[in-house]
């Protein structure tokens, strides 16, 4: 009697046809059809890409790759194309037909399923202007690996300036990833306008836990990569995302330089008979425009091209600062910046400030006729250095214009560690690392800062 009380089991009409239902209503149904003596087994078959891991979660009948699947040499291996336009037809009675880029679309399918082709590519970068930069090199890598993509950036507003200087972006959206707790019409009109673009492949630098993941989802790109906690935050986020990098810390800004490193070994794997991409260095684009409203800043404080040199990182409050959330130890006080500029003999220093605010505190503590410059935005500053012999910074942006600027630099930073961490290869780069003993930045050595400025009075005689 205590058996007859328990609940049967409730068989799924999917592994168990049952009696009652006639059978040809199963009759033909391949993918219900299990060659195994047990249907509810699930039998691993062999994939011809095992580099690709499966996630059963996603779908319990997807077995891998057909074993049998023989492809032609069509859109097999090798790089994509660029996407080819129809010629213009001047006979046409309608005038000419301009085509879009990528509207081929019974050309471009097949080498989307087969081949993995991306036309279309958004990025969903974390962070302010500093991360941004040091996503520029895995920007141009998406462009050398893929030709003809177009690439969007989905960052803050802040990080949105950077863009200004990426000629290999098509859109730059404002929207702050790292919000917690975003408006619900942001939200969801961001989703709209992401998933009406058509995106083949999706990146994300935030770490991913299953409400992220799910903004990604609904997007309904065909690759969905992110990285994710490294934490029980992470449950679910696998399920919705087709690859995932978990980062050796929950701060993903403290690998420095390399901190995409994950992701752009993921991005440059050898495929299809397609070597490893090399990661291209640092490089940013000026325009005319900015190279001339930048002149006039820096002329009316005083200054003439290619005889200056750029102090940056004054302690402040302003977001304009443009640091690393890897390193917040990265500003220094005026009292330690003007005892460093008063060795300076080459050049005339020019102060950046991040905002009016800190005009009166710099003419205060240095002096009335220093030269002074209000920069907010990481075009302005690019431009700032590119007219200038050199650069003396903390941990900055400042410091990795410089080196794409390919201007002499010294950096300041409160460890060794960090200065390893963010600057790589400095002897190629023309920089000089100074760091403080003690692990803060306050107690660096202003008289070994001193000994270095000589090479700026070297570069100012070249000029």
């Amino acid at each position: 009697m205590a058996t007859s009380l328990l609940p049967k089991p409730v068989i799924s009409p999917f592994l168990a046809n049952p009696p009652s239902i006639p059978s040809i209503h199963f009759t033909n149904v391949s993918f219900l059809n299990n060659p195994s003596d047990q249907p509810h087994h699930y039998t691993h078959r062999p994939s011809v890409r095992s580099n690709v891991k499966k996630n059963p979660w996603l779908d319990p009948f997807d077995y891998g790759d057909d074993p049998d699947m023989v492809n032609g040499s069509m859109y097999v291996d090798g790089k994509q194309d660029e996407d080819p336009r129809p010629p213009d037809n001047p006979d046409n009675p309608y005038g000419f037909l301009k085509f879009p880029m990528g509207f081929n679309p019974e050309v471009a399918s097949l080498g989307l399923k087969i081949r993995g082709d991306v036309r279309r590519c958004c990025v969903v970068i974390s962070g302010g202007v500093y991360e941004n930069l040091l996503f520029f090199p895995t920007i141009q890598l998406i462009k050398d690996r893929y030709p003809g993509v177009q690439i969007d950036v989905l960052a803050a507003p802040r990080g949105k300036q950077t863009y200004e200087l990426n000629k290999n972006v098509r859109w730059a959206d404002a929207y702050d990833p790292d919000e917690d707790f975003p408006d619900p019409a942001e939200y969801t009109d961001m989703i709209g306008i992401l998933k009406g673009r058509y995106y083949d492949m999706v990146l994300s630098t935030k770490l991913a836990g299953l409400g992220h993941a799910a903004f990604l989802f609904m997007t309904t790109a065909r690759d969905r990569v992110s990285y994710i906690y490294p934490n029980v935050n992470s449950a679910g986020a696998g399920l919705l995302l087709s690859e995932t990098f978990t980062p050796d810390n929950i701060n993903l800004s403290e690998g420095g330089y390399d901190m995409y490193h994950q992701m752009v070994d993921w991005l440059a794997r050898p495929a299809r008979n397609v070597p490893k991409q090399p990661l291209p260095p640092l490089k940013v684009s000026l325009s005319r425009k900015l190279k001339e409203h930048v002149a006039a800043k820096y002329k009316k404080a005083g200054a003439e091209k290619g005889k200056y040199i750029v102090i940056h990182g004054i302690q402040s409050d302003s977001k304009a600062s443009m640091q690393s959330k890897g390193d917040t130890d990265s500003l220094l006080p005026l009292q330690v910046w003007a005892e460093i500029t008063r060795g300076i003999r080459g050049g005339k220093p020019i102060y950046v400030i991040p905002h009016e605010k800190e005009r009166e505190n710099v003419e205060e503590i240095v002096g009335e006729d220093t030269s002074i410059v209000f920069i907010s935005t990481p075009g302005q500053l690019a431009a700032l250095i590119n007219d200038s012999i050199g650069v003396i910074a903390t941990n900055t942006a400042a410091i990795q214009l410089a080196h794409a600027r390919k201007k002499p630099c010294v950096a300041l930073f409160c460890s060794k560690e960090k200065g390893k961490k963010f600057v790589s290869n400095a002897e190629e780069k023309r920089c000089t690392i100074i760091a403080s003993k003690t692990g803060k930045l306050i107690d660096i050595d202003v008289e070994h800062v001193k000994s270095v400025i000589p090479m700026f009075e070297m570069a100012f005689a070249l000029v």
